[in-house]
C-alpha cells in the first residue's frame, strides 16, 4: 500500500479497491441479471465491512493520528470549498507592496446571495503546486493581501469568511526580512478592531502563529479532524528535552500538545466543532463542504443581527481571557470571568 495515506487507512483503501473492482465488473456486458444481483449482494455487503472497519478505526484515533488526517494529501483545501460553497468567487492578488503570495488566496464571493470577502491559506495537491503555493505557508505579503482584502470587506460592509490551513508561517531569511512577525502582528491588530463579522474555520493543520495571522475572529470553528496548535508536534520535539530534542517524537508531542478538535475546544481557543463525514472529510469532500457551509451560514446570520459595537466588545474579551482557564486549571466558554 502506497505511503500516500496514513497506516491506519489501509484496510479502508483495501475494500475500496474491491468494492471499486466488483462495480467495474458489474457494469460489464454480457452477465446474466443473477450474475449482477449477486455481485450487487456483494458489494453491498462489502460496504457494511467497510462502514464497521471506519467506525472501529476511528472510534481509537491517537493525536497522532488525527495529525495525519489534518494533513492528509486528499483533504478538501481551501478552494476546494470556496468552489464548494460560494458563487462568483472573484480572486484578488498583491498586496499593493512587494508582490502576490499563493500560499494565501483572497477575494469576494457570494453566500446565498450576499457577497462575502474571503481569505486562506492554500496548499498544493502535487509537487509542483505545492512548491507555487509553499506548502500553504504564508510570506509576509500574503497577510498583507488578507489585510487589504478585509479593510476592502470592513469599507463595504461585507463579512468576513476565514479558512485556516497552514503548518506555520515562512521563516525563511527573506520572509524575515520583509517583516513576517510584523506582518501577523498587524493582522491581529486589524481584526481584533475589524468592524464587520469574522468567522473562522480552521479545515485542517491550524499551525502557529502562521494560522493565527487570520483565525482571529468573532466565532471560530474547526473540523473534527483538524488541528490548531502554538507548533507542530515535530518541532516541539526537537525544541523539549523532555522528547530528547528527537523530531521523531512527534506522537509523543502530540499527545502532550493534547492535538484533537475536542480537547482544542474543551480549552475554549475554538467555539465549535464541525463533524466531518465518517473516515474524514477526504472520503466525501461534498458532505464536508455542505457541513461547513451550514456552520458558516448559521453562525453569520447570528453575527450579522448583533450590533459592531457589542461584536467588538466580545471579540476584546474572548481573545483576553484565552488561556486563563488552563491556567486555574479550570474550564469555560470564552469570555467568562475565570479568576485563579
Amino acid at each position: 500500500m502506497s505511503s500516500r495515506w496514513p497506516a491506519f487507512e489501509k484496510q479502508m483503501r483495501a475494500l475500496d479497491k474491491d468494492i471499486q473492482k466488483l462495480e467495474r465488473f458489474s457494469q460489464a456486458s454480457g452477465l446474466s441479471e443473477e450474475r449482477k444481483a449477486r455481485l450487487r449482494e456483494q458489494i453491498a455487503d462489502l460496504r457494511r465491512q467497510q462502514d464497521r472497519l471506519t467506525r472501529e478505526v476511528f472510534s481509537m484515533l491517537t493525536a497522532w493520528d488525527n495529525v495525519l488526517l489534518a494533513r492528509h494529501v486528499d483533504r478538501p483545501y481551501t478552494l476546494d470549498y470556496v468552489k464548494a460553497i460560494f458563487d462568483d468567487f472573484l480572486e484578488l492578488h498583491g498586496d499593493r507592496r512587494f508582490g502576490d503570495d499563493p500560499a494565501m488566496v483572497a477575494g469576494l464571493a457570494s453566500l446565498e446571495g450576499e457577497t462575502v470577502a474571503v481569505i486562506g491559506h492554500q496548499k498544493g495537491r502535487d509537487v509542483k503546486e505545492r512548491q507555487f503555493r509553499n506548502f500553504g505557508s504564508a510570506r509576509p505579503e500574503g497577510y498583507r493581501k488578507a489585510a487589504r482584502v478585509m479593510k476592502l470587506a470592513e469599507r463595504l460592509g461585507f463579512p468576513v469568511i476565514s479558512f485556516v490551513d497552514t503548518p506555520a508561517a515562512e521563516s525563511r531569511l527573506d520572509a524575515e526580512e520583509r517583516g513576517i512577525a510584523n506582518a501577523i502582528a498587524e493582522n491581529l491588530e486589524l481584526m481584533s478592531l475589524l468592524e464587520t463579522p469574522i468567522v473562522v474555520v480552521i479545515i485542517g493543520e491550524g499551525g502557529s502563529g502562521g494560522a493565527i495571522g487570520i483565525a482571529l475572529g468573532d466565532h471560530v470553528m474547526m473540523l473534527q479532524h483538524a488541528i490548531y496548535s502554538v507548533i507542530p508536534p515535530e518541532s516541539c520535539a526537537v525544541i523539549l528535552e523532555t522528547f530528547g530534542r528527537d523530531p521523531k517524537r512527534g506522537p509523543e508531542a502530540a499527545e502532550a500538545l493534547r492535538l484533537s478538535a475536542g480537547k482544542t475546544q474543551e480549552l475554549g481557543v475554538v467555539d465549535e466543532v464541525i463533524p466531518e463525514p465518517l473516515g474524514g472529510a477526504h472520503r466525501d469532500p461534498a458532505a464536508a463542504a455542505r457541513n461547513v457551509k451550514e456552520a458558516v451560514v448559521r453562525n453569520l446570520a447570528r453575527l450579522r443581527s448583533t450590533p459592531i459595537d457589542t461584536l467588538l466588545a466580545e471579540r476584546y474579551r474572548r481573545y483576553r481571557s484565552l488561556g486563563l482557564a488552563h491556567i486555574a486549571g479550570l474550564t469555560g466558554p470564552p469570555g467568562e470571568d475565570v479568576r485563579a
